[in-house]
Protein backbone atom coordinates (compact mmCIF):
# COMPACT_ATOMS: atom_id res chain seq x y z
CA UNK A 1 0.00 0.00 0.00
CA UNK A 2 3.02 2.32 0.21
CA UNK A 3 2.57 3.17 -3.50
CA UNK A 4 -0.51 5.25 -2.55
CA UNK A 5 1.79 7.81 -0.94
CA UNK A 6 4.44 9.95 -2.63
CA UNK A 7 8.01 8.82 -2.15
CA UNK A 8 10.49 10.70 -0.01
CA UNK A 9 12.44 11.66 -3.15
CA UNK A 10 9.33 13.12 -4.81
CA UNK A 11 8.48 15.15 -1.73
CA UNK A 12 12.09 16.35 -1.49
CA UNK A 13 11.97 17.69 -5.07
CA UNK A 14 8.73 19.61 -4.46
CA UNK A 15 9.98 20.90 -1.10
CA UNK A 16 13.24 22.07 -2.65
CA UNK A 17 11.39 24.11 -5.27
CA UNK A 18 9.36 25.79 -2.53
CA UNK A 19 12.44 26.46 -0.40
CA UNK A 20 14.22 28.13 -3.32
CA UNK A 21 11.31 30.57 -3.56
CA UNK A 22 12.03 31.53 0.06
CA UNK A 23 15.63 32.65 -0.65
CA UNK A 24 14.72 36.39 -0.42
CA UNK A 25 12.67 35.87 2.77
CA UNK A 26 13.44 37.24 6.23
CA UNK A 27 16.71 36.06 7.74
CA UNK A 28 17.68 36.30 11.39
CA UNK A 29 21.00 37.18 12.98
CA UNK A 30 21.87 33.48 12.61
CA UNK A 31 22.52 34.21 8.94
CA UNK A 32 25.29 36.64 9.92
CA UNK A 33 26.49 34.16 12.55
CA UNK A 34 27.18 31.53 9.92
CA UNK A 35 28.60 34.03 7.43
CA UNK A 36 31.04 35.12 10.12
CA UNK A 37 31.98 31.50 10.82
CA UNK A 38 32.62 30.97 7.12
CA UNK A 39 34.91 33.99 7.20
CA UNK A 40 36.91 33.18 10.31
CA UNK A 41 37.44 29.49 9.46
CA UNK A 42 38.63 30.48 5.99
CA UNK A 43 40.72 33.54 6.81
CA UNK A 44 42.29 32.61 10.15
CA UNK A 45 44.48 29.78 11.34
CA UNK A 46 42.94 26.85 13.20
CA UNK A 47 44.37 28.12 16.50
CA UNK A 48 42.55 31.46 16.21
CA UNK A 49 39.04 30.13 15.56
CA UNK A 50 37.87 29.99 19.17
CA UNK A 51 39.59 33.25 20.19
CA UNK A 52 38.38 35.47 17.34
CA UNK A 53 35.86 38.07 18.58
CA UNK A 54 35.72 40.83 15.97
CA UNK A 55 32.04 39.97 15.61
CA UNK A 56 29.79 39.50 18.62
CA UNK A 57 28.75 36.21 17.00
CA UNK A 58 31.80 34.22 18.05
CA UNK A 59 32.28 30.55 17.16
CA UNK A 60 30.43 28.51 19.80
CA UNK A 61 29.86 25.14 18.11
CA UNK A 62 32.17 22.09 18.47
CA UNK A 63 35.10 21.58 16.04
CA UNK A 64 33.39 19.28 13.52
CA UNK A 65 30.92 22.05 12.73
CA UNK A 66 33.81 24.50 12.39
CA UNK A 67 35.46 22.07 9.94
CA UNK A 68 32.13 21.89 8.11
CA UNK A 69 32.10 25.70 7.79
CA UNK A 70 35.69 25.58 6.51
CA UNK A 71 34.66 23.12 3.77
CA UNK A 72 31.78 25.38 2.74
CA UNK A 73 34.16 28.34 2.66
CA UNK A 74 36.25 26.64 -0.02
CA UNK A 75 33.23 26.90 -2.33
CA UNK A 76 32.14 30.29 -0.98
CA UNK A 77 35.37 31.93 -2.17
CA UNK A 78 34.38 31.08 -5.75
CA UNK A 79 30.96 32.69 -5.29
CA UNK A 80 31.79 35.94 -3.49
CA UNK A 81 35.19 36.33 -1.75
CA UNK A 82 33.91 39.39 0.13
CA UNK A 83 31.73 37.24 2.37
CA UNK A 84 34.92 35.64 3.74
CA UNK A 85 36.41 38.83 5.18
CA UNK A 86 36.25 38.71 8.95
CA UNK A 87 35.74 42.46 9.32
CA UNK A 88 32.99 42.57 6.68
CA UNK A 89 30.31 42.47 9.38
CA UNK A 90 26.69 42.24 8.25
CA UNK A 91 27.68 41.55 4.64
CA UNK A 92 24.73 40.10 2.72
CA UNK A 93 25.16 40.43 -1.02
CA UNK A 94 22.65 38.48 -3.08
CA UNK A 95 25.42 36.00 -3.94
CA UNK A 96 26.02 35.45 -0.21
CA UNK A 97 22.33 35.01 0.53
CA UNK A 98 21.78 32.55 -2.30
CA UNK A 99 24.94 30.59 -1.48
CA UNK A 100 24.11 30.16 2.20
CA UNK A 101 20.47 29.34 1.53
CA UNK A 102 21.51 26.78 -1.09
CA UNK A 103 23.97 25.08 1.27
CA UNK A 104 21.12 24.45 3.75
CA UNK A 105 19.15 22.67 1.03
CA UNK A 106 22.13 20.64 -0.21
CA UNK A 107 23.21 19.47 3.24
CA UNK A 108 19.63 18.40 3.99
CA UNK A 109 20.36 15.44 1.74
CA UNK A 110 21.63 13.76 4.92
CA UNK A 111 18.10 13.92 6.36
CA UNK A 112 16.58 12.55 3.16
CA UNK A 113 19.03 9.63 3.17
CA UNK A 114 18.42 8.82 6.84
CA UNK A 115 14.63 8.92 6.46
CA UNK A 116 14.79 6.66 3.41
CA UNK A 117 16.91 4.22 5.41
CA UNK A 118 14.28 4.32 8.17
CA UNK A 119 11.56 3.36 5.69
CA UNK A 120 13.65 0.55 4.22
CA UNK A 121 14.37 -0.84 7.68
CA UNK A 122 10.63 -1.13 8.40
CA UNK A 123 8.49 -4.06 7.28
CA UNK A 124 4.84 -4.91 6.76
CA UNK A 125 2.24 -2.43 7.97
CA UNK A 126 4.97 -0.52 9.80
CA UNK A 127 6.58 0.39 6.48
CA UNK A 128 3.64 2.53 5.37
CA UNK A 129 3.62 4.23 8.78
CA UNK A 130 7.37 4.84 8.52
CA UNK A 131 6.96 6.41 5.07
CA UNK A 132 4.26 8.83 6.19
CA UNK A 133 6.18 9.71 9.36
CA UNK A 134 9.35 10.30 7.31
CA UNK A 135 7.56 12.59 4.88
CA UNK A 136 6.11 14.53 7.81
CA UNK A 137 9.63 15.10 9.17
CA UNK A 138 11.00 16.09 5.78
CA UNK A 139 8.21 18.64 5.29
CA UNK A 140 8.24 19.77 8.93
CA UNK A 141 7.17 23.39 9.50
CA UNK A 142 9.82 23.48 12.22
CA UNK A 143 12.65 22.81 9.80
CA UNK A 144 11.14 25.18 7.23
CA UNK A 145 10.87 28.04 9.75
CA UNK A 146 14.18 27.48 11.53
CA UNK A 147 16.43 26.46 8.63
CA UNK A 148 15.01 27.91 5.44
CA UNK A 149 13.70 31.25 6.72
CA UNK A 150 15.24 32.00 10.12
CA UNK A 151 18.45 30.22 8.98
CA UNK A 152 20.34 27.30 10.47
CA UNK A 153 21.60 23.83 9.46
CA UNK A 154 19.34 21.66 11.61
CA UNK A 155 18.17 19.48 8.72
CA UNK A 156 21.67 18.09 8.16
CA UNK A 157 22.29 17.46 11.84
CA UNK A 158 18.91 15.88 12.50
CA UNK A 159 19.69 13.70 9.50
CA UNK A 160 22.76 12.45 11.35
CA UNK A 161 20.64 11.89 14.47
CA UNK A 162 18.00 9.90 12.57
CA UNK A 163 20.76 7.89 10.90
CA UNK A 164 22.21 6.94 14.28
CA UNK A 165 18.73 5.99 15.56
CA UNK A 166 18.03 3.82 12.53
CA UNK A 167 21.44 2.11 12.77
CA UNK A 168 20.57 1.18 16.35
CA UNK A 169 17.67 -0.87 14.99
CA UNK A 170 19.97 -3.72 13.89
CA UNK A 171 22.31 -5.49 16.27
CA UNK A 172 24.99 -5.63 13.55
CA UNK A 173 25.12 -1.81 13.32
CA UNK A 174 25.03 -0.88 17.02
CA UNK A 175 28.68 0.15 16.96
CA UNK A 176 28.11 2.35 13.92
CA UNK A 177 25.16 3.97 15.69
CA UNK A 178 27.39 4.97 18.61
CA UNK A 179 30.08 6.34 16.30
CA UNK A 180 27.60 8.40 14.26
CA UNK A 181 26.13 9.89 17.43
CA UNK A 182 29.62 10.70 18.74
CA UNK A 183 30.33 12.56 15.48
CA UNK A 184 27.05 14.44 15.91
CA UNK A 185 28.08 15.54 19.41
CA UNK A 186 31.25 16.96 17.85
CA UNK A 187 29.08 19.02 15.49
CA UNK A 188 26.52 20.43 17.92
CA UNK A 189 26.67 19.88 21.65
CA UNK A 190 22.93 20.35 22.23
CA UNK A 191 22.59 16.64 21.44
CA UNK A 192 24.31 15.90 24.75
CA UNK A 193 20.77 16.04 26.16
CA UNK A 194 20.06 12.75 24.36
CA UNK A 195 23.37 11.09 25.26
CA UNK A 196 22.11 9.34 28.45
CA UNK A 197 19.70 7.23 26.39
CA UNK A 198 22.50 6.24 24.00
CA UNK A 199 24.78 5.39 26.90
CA UNK A 200 22.25 3.09 28.59
CA UNK A 201 21.13 1.45 25.34
CA UNK A 202 24.66 0.73 24.04
CA UNK A 203 25.78 -0.38 27.48
CA UNK A 204 22.91 -2.82 27.78
CA UNK A 205 22.84 -4.16 24.20
CA UNK A 206 26.49 -3.98 23.15
CA UNK A 207 28.72 -3.90 26.23
CA UNK A 208 26.82 -6.30 28.51
CA UNK A 209 25.88 -9.88 27.74
CA UNK A 210 22.26 -10.39 26.60
CA UNK A 211 22.11 -13.37 28.95
CA UNK A 212 23.25 -11.55 32.08
CA UNK A 213 23.82 -7.91 32.99
CA UNK A 214 26.65 -9.03 35.24
CA UNK A 215 28.71 -10.34 32.31
CA UNK A 216 30.74 -7.68 30.49
CA UNK A 217 31.74 -8.14 26.85
CA UNK A 218 35.19 -6.60 27.16
CA UNK A 219 36.07 -6.67 23.45
CA UNK A 220 32.90 -4.77 22.58
CA UNK A 221 33.64 -2.25 25.33
CA UNK A 222 37.12 -1.69 23.88
CA UNK A 223 35.75 -1.26 20.34
CA UNK A 224 33.10 1.23 21.43
CA UNK A 225 35.35 3.25 23.75
CA UNK A 226 38.30 3.41 21.36
CA UNK A 227 36.08 4.42 18.44
CA UNK A 228 34.36 7.20 20.38
CA UNK A 229 37.67 8.45 21.80
CA UNK A 230 39.09 8.42 18.29
CA UNK A 231 36.22 10.55 16.97
CA UNK A 232 36.55 13.05 19.81
CA UNK A 233 40.31 13.01 19.24
CA UNK A 234 39.83 14.01 15.60
CA UNK A 235 37.56 16.84 16.66
CA UNK A 236 39.32 18.21 19.72
CA UNK A 237 42.82 16.72 19.44
CA UNK A 238 44.47 19.57 17.50
CA UNK A 239 43.14 22.10 20.00
CA UNK A 240 44.23 19.97 22.96
CA UNK A 241 47.81 20.12 21.67
CA UNK A 242 47.63 23.91 22.03
CA UNK A 243 45.88 23.74 25.43
CA UNK A 244 42.78 25.40 23.98
CA UNK A 245 40.16 23.04 25.42
CA UNK A 246 39.26 25.40 28.33
CA UNK A 247 38.69 28.20 25.80
CA UNK A 248 36.48 25.98 23.64
CA UNK A 249 34.45 24.85 26.65
CA UNK A 250 33.90 28.45 27.72
CA UNK A 251 32.40 29.09 24.28
CA UNK A 252 30.28 25.93 24.22
CA UNK A 253 28.82 26.33 27.72
CA UNK A 254 28.17 30.02 28.53
CA UNK A 255 26.44 29.48 31.87
CA UNK A 256 26.26 33.23 32.49
CA UNK A 257 23.11 33.40 30.35
CA UNK A 258 19.78 33.61 32.13
CA UNK A 259 17.10 31.02 32.82
CA UNK A 260 14.78 31.97 29.97
CA UNK A 261 15.78 32.57 26.40
CA UNK A 262 13.94 35.31 24.51
CA UNK A 263 10.99 34.92 24.47
CA UNK A 264 10.37 31.97 26.79
CA UNK A 265 10.66 28.54 25.21
CA UNK A 266 7.42 26.66 25.93
CA UNK A 267 8.59 24.73 28.96
CA UNK A 268 7.99 24.54 32.71
CA UNK A 269 9.83 27.82 33.27
CA UNK A 270 7.53 29.62 30.81
CA UNK A 271 4.59 28.51 32.94
CA UNK A 272 6.52 29.46 36.07
CA UNK A 273 7.17 32.94 34.61
CA UNK A 274 3.51 33.30 33.63
CA UNK A 275 2.40 32.45 37.18
CA UNK A 276 4.92 34.95 38.56
CA UNK A 277 3.51 37.64 36.26
CA UNK A 278 -0.01 36.88 37.47
CA UNK A 279 1.08 36.96 41.12
CA UNK A 280 2.43 40.49 40.66
CA UNK A 281 -1.21 41.61 40.54
CA UNK A 282 -2.75 38.99 42.84
CA UNK A 283 0.10 38.65 45.35
CA UNK A 284 -0.54 41.82 47.38
CA UNK A 285 -4.16 40.73 47.98
CA UNK A 286 -2.87 37.36 49.21
CA UNK A 287 -0.29 38.97 51.46
CA UNK A 288 2.65 37.83 49.31
CA UNK A 289 5.71 40.10 49.10
CA UNK A 290 6.50 41.51 45.65
CA UNK A 291 10.07 42.45 44.71
CA UNK A 292 9.65 45.71 42.79
CA UNK A 293 13.14 45.56 41.26
CA UNK A 294 12.07 42.35 39.47
CA UNK A 295 8.83 43.95 38.25
CA UNK A 296 10.77 46.70 36.54
CA UNK A 297 13.51 44.45 35.20
CA UNK A 298 14.08 44.97 31.49
CA UNK A 299 15.33 41.43 31.10
CA UNK A 300 12.08 39.72 32.04
CA UNK A 301 11.36 37.43 29.09
CA UNK A 302 14.44 38.61 27.22
CA UNK A 303 17.91 37.11 26.99
CA UNK A 304 19.67 37.78 30.26
CA UNK A 305 19.14 37.25 33.94
CA UNK A 306 15.47 36.57 34.61
CA UNK A 307 14.30 37.91 37.96
CA UNK A 308 11.06 36.77 39.57
CA UNK A 309 8.92 39.18 41.54
CA UNK A 310 7.03 36.75 43.78
CA UNK A 311 8.14 33.16 43.18
CA UNK A 312 11.55 31.89 44.35
CA UNK A 313 14.50 32.27 41.97
CA UNK A 314 15.54 29.27 39.88
CA UNK A 315 19.23 28.30 39.75
CA UNK A 316 21.18 26.20 37.23
CA UNK A 317 21.55 23.49 39.89
CA UNK A 318 17.77 23.18 40.23
CA UNK A 319 17.43 22.90 36.44
CA UNK A 320 20.15 20.27 36.27
CA UNK A 321 18.67 18.22 39.12
CA UNK A 322 15.17 18.21 37.61
CA UNK A 323 16.48 17.39 34.15
CA UNK A 324 18.55 14.51 35.49
CA UNK A 325 15.68 13.16 37.59
CA UNK A 326 13.21 13.04 34.72
CA UNK A 327 15.79 11.52 32.39
CA UNK A 328 16.73 8.75 34.82
CA UNK A 329 13.11 7.59 35.21
CA UNK A 330 12.69 6.34 31.59
CA UNK A 331 16.30 5.13 31.49
CA UNK A 332 15.48 2.56 34.18
CA UNK A 333 12.95 0.92 31.86
CA UNK A 334 15.37 1.12 28.94
CA UNK A 335 18.00 -0.71 30.97
CA UNK A 336 15.52 -3.45 31.87
CA UNK A 337 13.94 -3.74 28.40
CA UNK A 338 16.55 -2.61 25.86
CA UNK A 339 14.58 -2.90 22.61
CA UNK A 340 14.55 -0.35 19.80
CA UNK A 341 11.10 1.10 20.56
CA UNK A 342 12.08 1.62 24.20
CA UNK A 343 15.31 3.26 23.02
CA UNK A 344 13.51 5.77 20.76
CA UNK A 345 11.06 6.44 23.59
CA UNK A 346 13.91 7.06 26.02
CA UNK A 347 15.63 9.39 23.54
CA UNK A 348 12.35 11.29 23.19
CA UNK A 349 11.82 11.51 26.95
CA UNK A 350 15.41 12.69 27.47
CA UNK A 351 14.63 15.42 24.95
CA UNK A 352 11.43 16.29 26.81
CA UNK A 353 13.22 16.49 30.19
CA UNK A 354 16.00 18.73 28.90
CA UNK A 355 13.55 20.99 27.07
CA UNK A 356 11.07 21.27 29.92
CA UNK A 357 13.50 21.74 32.81
CA UNK A 358 16.78 22.90 31.24
CA UNK A 359 18.59 26.19 31.79
CA UNK A 360 18.35 28.82 29.01
CA UNK A 361 16.46 26.57 26.59
CA UNK A 362 15.92 27.82 23.04
CA UNK A 363 12.53 27.50 21.34
CA UNK A 364 14.25 25.68 18.47
CA UNK A 365 15.24 22.83 20.79
CA UNK A 366 11.67 21.48 20.60
CA UNK A 367 12.83 19.59 17.50
CA UNK A 368 14.89 17.41 19.86
CA UNK A 369 11.55 16.01 20.96
CA UNK A 370 9.41 16.19 17.81
CA UNK A 371 11.77 14.43 15.41
CA UNK A 372 12.61 11.28 17.41
CA UNK A 373 8.99 11.05 18.60
CA UNK A 374 7.84 11.14 14.95
CA UNK A 375 9.59 7.81 14.34
CA UNK A 376 7.30 6.00 16.82
CA UNK A 377 4.24 8.26 16.80
CA UNK A 378 2.36 5.78 14.61
CA UNK A 379 3.22 2.72 16.66
CA UNK A 380 -0.36 2.75 17.96
CA UNK A 381 -3.13 5.21 18.79
CA UNK A 382 -1.92 5.77 22.34
CA UNK A 383 1.40 7.04 21.01
CA UNK A 384 -0.44 9.22 18.50
CA UNK A 385 -2.65 10.68 21.26
CA UNK A 386 0.47 11.85 23.09
CA UNK A 387 2.08 13.14 19.89
CA UNK A 388 -0.81 15.35 18.70
CA UNK A 389 -0.54 18.16 21.28
CA UNK A 390 3.24 18.17 20.84
CA UNK A 391 2.89 18.55 17.06
CA UNK A 392 0.60 21.55 17.54
CA UNK A 393 2.32 23.27 20.47
CA UNK A 394 5.87 22.62 19.26
CA UNK A 395 5.31 24.19 15.86
CA UNK A 396 3.11 27.06 17.06
CA UNK A 397 5.79 27.98 19.63
CA UNK A 398 8.17 28.75 16.76
CA UNK A 399 5.94 31.47 15.29
CA UNK A 400 7.54 34.33 17.31
CA UNK A 401 10.85 33.58 15.53
CA UNK A 402 9.30 35.10 12.40
CA UNK A 403 7.78 38.42 13.41
CA UNK A 404 7.73 40.15 10.00
CA UNK A 405 4.40 40.67 8.22
CA UNK A 406 5.60 39.17 4.92
CA UNK A 407 6.33 35.82 6.56
CA UNK A 408 3.09 35.68 8.59
CA UNK A 409 0.98 33.97 5.89
CA UNK A 410 3.82 31.58 5.05
CA UNK A 411 4.35 30.29 8.57
CA UNK A 412 0.63 30.23 9.41
CA UNK A 413 -0.78 28.67 6.24
CA UNK A 414 2.05 26.17 5.87
CA UNK A 415 1.87 25.03 9.51
CA UNK A 416 -1.93 24.68 9.50
CA UNK A 417 -1.78 22.78 6.19
CA UNK A 418 0.89 20.45 7.61
CA UNK A 419 -1.06 19.85 10.81
CA UNK A 420 -4.33 19.10 9.02
CA UNK A 421 -2.72 16.89 6.38
CA UNK A 422 -0.48 14.82 8.60
CA UNK A 423 -2.63 14.56 11.70
CA UNK A 424 -5.44 13.24 9.47
CA UNK A 425 -3.04 10.84 7.75
CA UNK A 426 -1.61 9.75 11.10
CA UNK A 427 -5.12 9.12 12.42
CA UNK A 428 -5.89 6.78 9.50
CA UNK A 429 -2.61 4.88 9.67
CA UNK A 430 -1.92 4.52 13.40
CA UNK A 431 -2.38 0.93 14.50
CA UNK A 432 -5.08 0.10 17.06
CA UNK A 433 -3.79 -0.08 20.62
CA UNK A 434 -3.97 -3.27 22.63
CA UNK A 435 -4.62 -1.12 25.70
CA UNK A 436 -7.47 1.34 26.34
CA UNK A 437 -6.90 4.91 25.19
CA UNK A 438 -7.12 7.98 27.41
CA UNK A 439 -10.64 9.36 27.03
CA UNK A 440 -9.91 12.57 28.93
CA UNK A 441 -6.54 13.03 27.21
CA UNK A 442 -8.17 12.77 23.79
CA UNK A 443 -10.70 15.43 24.80
CA UNK A 444 -7.87 17.62 26.09
CA UNK A 445 -6.15 17.33 22.72
CA UNK A 446 -9.27 18.33 20.78
CA UNK A 447 -9.89 21.33 23.05
CA UNK A 448 -6.22 22.29 22.93
CA UNK A 449 -6.08 22.27 19.12
CA UNK A 450 -9.34 24.25 18.93
CA UNK A 451 -7.93 27.02 21.15
CA UNK A 452 -4.86 27.41 18.94
CA UNK A 453 -6.74 29.13 16.09
CA UNK A 454 -8.17 32.15 18.02
CA UNK A 455 -4.94 32.40 20.00
CA UNK A 456 -2.83 32.70 16.85
CA UNK A 457 -5.28 35.25 15.45
CA UNK A 458 -5.09 37.36 18.62
CA UNK A 459 -1.33 37.18 19.12
CA UNK A 460 -0.45 37.79 15.48
CA UNK A 461 -3.12 40.30 14.44
CA UNK A 462 -5.68 41.50 16.99
CA UNK A 463 -3.32 42.49 19.80
CA UNK A 464 -1.57 45.08 17.63
CA UNK A 465 -4.92 46.46 16.48
CA UNK A 466 -6.21 46.78 20.06
CA UNK A 467 -3.10 47.86 21.97
CA UNK A 468 -0.75 49.13 19.26
CA UNK A 469 2.86 48.95 20.45
CA UNK A 470 2.05 48.75 24.15
CA UNK A 471 2.17 45.50 26.14
CA UNK A 472 4.31 43.89 23.43
CA UNK A 473 5.34 41.09 25.79
CA UNK A 474 1.72 39.92 26.23
CA UNK A 475 1.15 37.98 22.96
CA UNK A 476 4.56 36.35 23.33
CA UNK A 477 3.76 35.32 26.88
CA UNK A 478 0.36 33.95 25.85
CA UNK A 479 1.85 32.01 22.94
CA UNK A 480 4.65 30.59 25.04
CA UNK A 481 2.41 29.63 27.97
CA UNK A 482 -0.19 28.05 25.69
CA UNK A 483 2.52 26.04 23.92
CA UNK A 484 4.01 25.03 27.27
CA UNK A 485 0.68 23.50 28.34
CA UNK A 486 0.69 21.39 25.17
CA UNK A 487 4.29 20.24 25.57
CA UNK A 488 3.84 19.40 29.26
CA UNK A 489 0.54 17.62 28.55
CA UNK A 490 2.15 15.62 25.76
CA UNK A 491 5.09 14.72 28.01
CA UNK A 492 2.82 13.46 30.80
CA UNK A 493 0.76 11.47 28.31
CA UNK A 494 3.82 9.89 26.71
CA UNK A 495 5.34 9.03 30.09
CA UNK A 496 2.19 7.02 30.86
CA UNK A 497 2.27 5.36 27.43
CA UNK A 498 5.98 4.58 27.71
CA UNK A 499 5.66 2.77 31.03
CA UNK A 500 2.35 1.09 30.14
CA UNK A 501 3.68 -0.35 26.88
Amino acid sequence: MTELYPTIAQCAIVATAFKILLFPAYKSTDFEVHRNWLALTHSLSLWEWYYEKTSEWTLDYPPFFAYFEWILSQVAKLVDPAMLRVRNLGYDSWQTIYFQRFTVIVTEVMLIYALQLFVESSHGAAKRAAQVASISVLLSPGLLIIDHIHFQYNGAMYGILVLSLVLARQKSSLLASGFVFAALLCMKHIYLYLAPAYFVFLLRTYCLSPKSVFRIQFLNCVKLASGILGIFGLAFGPFALRNQIPQILSRLFPFSRGLCHAYWAPNVWAMYSFVDRALIFVGPRLGLPVRMEAVNSVTRGLVGDTAFAVLPEVTPRICFALTLLFQVIPLVKLFLYPNWDAFIGAVTLCGYASFLFGWHVHEKAILLVIIPFSLIALKDRRHLSAFRPLAVSGHVSLFPLLFTSAEFPIKTVYTIFWLVLFLMAFDRIALPSTRPRFFLFDRFTILYITVSIPLIAYCSLLHHVIFGKSLEFLPLMFMSSYSAIGVVGSWVGFMVVYFAS
